[in-house]
């Protein structure tokens, strides 16, 4: 009896430290992500809307094996980058307040929303 008790108690310590340590890779895996990326992963820009204050450098990083690009939609604040390779970044700083629509031209069901304050 004492010793299935004891396996009990073994499996429970060990569930819960398989919990912990796997919440602590999450955290750190959220807080990886600075607050001013948008990831291009799976043909998507992530996240889709981002709201930044103005004066915010933006950082898009390609993480697909495809090439991609970012094109502003507007042309009154236009930014256009080239073919991004995986893990190629392109930036862009928002000096003015507005929304700012994107897309890539190379596949162009990829839509992405910048709004500044």
């Amino acid at each position: 009896m004492l010793q299935c008790v004891a396996r009990r108690a073994l499996a429970f310590a060990a569930g819960g430290a398989l919990v912990f340590s796997s919440g602590i890779g999450l955290a750190q895996q959220i807080a990886a992500v600075p607050p001013n990326q948008v990831t291009i992963d799976n043909f998507a820009f992530g996240p889709t809307i981002l709201t930044v204050a103005k004066g915010t450098e933006i950082v898009w990083l390609n993480k697909d094996e495809e090439p991609h690009t970012v094109i502003s939609v507007d042309k009154t604040e236009a930014f256009k980058s080239p073919a991004l390779d995986t893990d190629d970044k392109f930036t862009h700083v928002f000096d003015k307040p507005g929304i700012y629509k994107y897309f890539c031209s190379i596949h162009s069901h990829m839509t992405g929303t910048i709004i500044v304050k």
